[in-house]
Formats: structure tokens, sequence, C-alpha cells
């Protein structure tokens, strides 16, 4: 029986680019992986339980998954996605997996697919198409792996030949289940990064109980624009203690705003008592990145903006069930002028890294690499979400090369919450960048010796200096 993923899967077809690109994967692809930016589950490392059966590992909680079978008429609750409101949604995994496998053809072509097999083939032994005649054979055989202890959170991390992996939390989490694994003796390293979407967003919901929570957890007077502050440097201190480089912003756009003291201090307090025009609460988020900027400029946290996305973009859905459920939608994003009072305050600063990943691919070659190729603080996050494909990730290294270079970029990160598919994930990056190189190195724009040491950087050093791992 074939196996389901090639050897040469997406290198060039043949002559010396093919030849370069395997010789250069076989120096990368055994690295360790860094995952600087995720969004695994950290009680799974800290109780090291079995996990549960593969349609609630695979299948549940992967919106790049359900988001496609929805489009094609699968309703969630058929495939195990619990609502808000409790009604009843298919609880059988078996019956999940079967109906996942009857449209698995849905995915052909997608870089969804092509995690799936490298899960399947590499993970679980397994070697026949998905489909509705393999489901139940396939089901029995990952179920019955999934019950080995050898199969548990942290051997697979130890497995998957895991460095370090960063979770993400919002900024009102208590981090017990980090410090459950802290206390455990465990020696996988998994941290946190800080996000606070909640306590800067005045959309978001729940944002005035949530200020409220905030100045609870830490003793600050969140009701003032100095406590409120102090409150977001308290947090970043506690979230630094559980291993924290970073904080990472989920912002609808990246503009950004510099007020005066007396100005931002006015503006806070017409947010806090609830403001309602449009204007100043998207102000206020503007003026909380900038805001962000400086505290990492003083405590050391990597700053993430993943701006431009309509979140939740069906109110339907969103009031059933909740966040992430797939209906994120790329927007047209601005950098140039939605940064610049940013970069007026802290792009200068050479000890400072913001990292700028975009849903906007048209903004790559005409912002943002010119504006990580001269501002200091700047770095380009990999393709991102939409784009995390092996043609985003072309993409992304044409229309940013040229003008960025390799060394304002951060190599890849997954931001997954599927824990089995970020082998795949890396894997997927390591052979784009290697198929890129040997085609430079075929072109004799970079000498071979020089795509070997490119080859590493993109695929571990640059991960790791970014986000200071």
């Amino acid at each position: 029986m074939a196996a389901l993923t090639d050897p040469d899967l997406l290198f060039a077809a043949e002559g010396r680019p093919l030849s370069l690109a395997r010789a250069l994967y076989a120096g990368v692809k055994d690295l360790p992986i860094v995952s600087p930016h995720g969004h695994t589950d950290p009680r799974w490392y800290a109780l090291n339980e079995p996990f549960p059966d593969p349609a609630q590992l695979l299948i549940v909680p992967d919106h790049y998954i359900f988001r496609m079978l929805f489009s094609q008429g699968v309703r969630l609750e058929e495939l195990g996605v619990a609502s808000l409101g409790g009604s009843p949604v298919e609880t059988d995994g078996r019956a999940i997996w079967r109906r996942f496998a009857e449209h698995y053809h849905l995915f052909r072509g997608t870089p969804t697919r092509l995690w799936l097999d490298h899960v399947l083939e590499h993970l679980f032994g397994i070697e026949e198409s998905l489909s509705t005649a393999s489901a139940d054979r396939t089901y029995h055989t990952i179920a019955a792996l999934l019950r080995r202890d050898d199969y548990r959170p942290r051997a697979l991390f130890e497995r998957f030949n895991i460095e370090v992996i960063a979770t993400t939390e919002g900024a009102l989490d208590d981090l017990k289940w980090h410090r459950a694994i802290r206390d455990s003796g465990w020696d996988g390293r998994v941290v946190t990064a800080y996000r606070p979407d909640a306590v800067v967003d005045p959309d978001f919901e729940g944002f005035a109980s949530n200020l409220d929570r905030l100045g609870e957890i830490t003793g600050c007077d969140t009701a003032s624009w100095a406590g409120y502050l102090e409150a977001h440097r308290k947090r970043r201190a506690y979230f630094k203690e559980f291993g924290a480089t970073s904080s990472d912003h989920g912002h609808p756009t990246a503009e950004t705003a510099n007020l005066s003291d007396a100005a931002a201090e006015e503006l806070f307090n017409r947010i806090r008592r609830g403001s309602e025009d449009g204007r100043e609460r998207k102000l206020f988020r503007a003026q909380m990145l900038t805001e962000m900027a400086k505290m990492s400029r003083d405590d050391g946290l990597v700053m993430q903006i993943h701006p431009g996305s309509w979140r939740n973009h069906s109110p339907s859905v969103f009031q059933k069930f909740g966040r992430d459920k797939g209906f994120d939608i790329p927007t047209r994003t601005d950098y140039v002028t939605a940064l610049k009072p940013l970069l007026d305050c802290v792009g200068l600063e050479r000890d400072l890294t913001i990292i700028l990943f975009t849903l906007d691919e048209t903004s790559y070659a005409r912002e943002l690499a010119p504006l990580a190729g001269v501002y200091p603080a700047l770095k380009l996050g990999p393709a991102w979400w939409f784009h995390d494909s092996p043609e985003g990730m072309r993409r992304f290294r044409e229309m940013t090369t040229e003008t960025a270079g390799f060394y304002n970029t951060v190599g890849f990160n997954d931001d997954t919450r599927a824990f089995p598919s970020i082998p795949a994930r890396h894997d997927v990056a390591r052979r784009v960048d290697c198929a890129f190189l040997a085609r430079l190195v075929a072109e004799r724009r970079l000498r071979e010796d020089e795509a070997h040491e490119v080859a590493g950087e993109l695929a571990y050093t640059l991960a790791k200096k970014a986000y200071r791992l």
C-alpha cells in the first residue's frame, strides 16, 4: 500500500532544485520544534491524562476542519461542537468520525489535508486513505493507540521533539495549569503568553466586568487610568513568572494612537463609563496597542500584533456556539498609516521586538516588508492562519525577502489548538522554505553553504531569538 505522504512533498519536480531541496531538508527535518505561539490547552500537559476518542482529539476542536464541513451543509452539532446553551450535540466519537471520513474529499488540495495525512501516517501508522469504507478501521486503530501511555500528552510532546511550546492565556486567567506543570517536576518546557484582549477592547463581551475582575486580581484601582495601567504591568509580571516571553494582541485593525497622558486618561474615563461612541472605542484600542508596546519596551515581553480579522462574522453562530468557530474572516489592513503613532513612539528601539502578522497578503511587499526592513523594533511573523499553506508560505517568502531579507522574519509558528498536527505544520514550513532556498541557489542568487545556514535559521534559530526562548 502506498504511503499517504511523498518524501519529496512540496519540492520541485526534478533537476537541481529537487536535489538541492532534498539536501537542505535533510539538514533541518529533525531539528527540535520551537512553537512560540499557539493555543494548545495547558491542562493536557498538567494532567497528562489520555486523550479522548479520535473525534474529540482531531475534529471537534479544529476549526480548520469543521468550518469546511459546515460550508458543505454539515451542522456543527453533528460534529460534536458544544453549544453555549447546552442544546444536544453528537457525543458518539465513532459517529463524528464516520461523518468526517465521508466528507474527507472536501479537503483535497488544502493544507488541512497535508496535515491530516501526515498525522494519520506518521503518528498513527495509517497508510490507507480516509473514506467511508476505512472510517471504522482507522477509528479503531487510533482509539487503541490513544489508550497507550506513549500517546499521552507528555509522551507525545517528547516524541514530537518539542523543545518549547507557548500557550496563550487571557489577562484574567489564573494560570493554574501552568502552575501545575511547574510543580509536577516534568521537564517539558511549556510557557504562557499574555493575551489582554478582554480588558483592552471595549467591544469584548463583558468588558466592564472584566475590568472589575482585573482590579480584584491585581489589587489595583481599575476605575482610574493609572491604576488600570498598573494592573496590566502586574499581570504581565505574573505571566513572566510562568515563562511568558511574549504578549499577543488580536485587534480588528493595526491602528495605533499616541495620546498625551491627559487625553488618554480622559478617553479611558469615558470608556470606563460605557461610551457607546464607536470612534472613541476604536481610539481606545489604538491607544492600548501603543501602551502595550511601551510596556514591552520596559519589561521585555515580545509583542505580537495579529490584526485584520473580522471576528465572529456570523452573529447567529457566535450567539449559539461562541468564539473560534470558523467565522473569523480576513479584512483589508493598513499598516503604514496605522502603525505610525506607535512607531513614532518606540519604533527605533533596538531592544524591543514587535512581530507583525497579517491576513491581508496585499500588504506584504507594499507595507510590511518595507516597514520591517528599516524599523529596528519590527519583525515579520510568518504566513498566518488562512495563509499557513504551501502557497501562502511561498508568497510570503517571495514578497518579503527582497526588502526585509530573512533576518527580519521570525521563522515559523504553528498557531494551533490541534496538538497532533504540530509536527506536520512545521514539516510543511521546513519543506517550503527548503524548496524556496533551493530555487535561489539554482538561480545563482544564494550560495549553497549559505542556503544550509539559512534553512537552519528559518526552521529553528530565528524563532528562539525573536521570542527570547
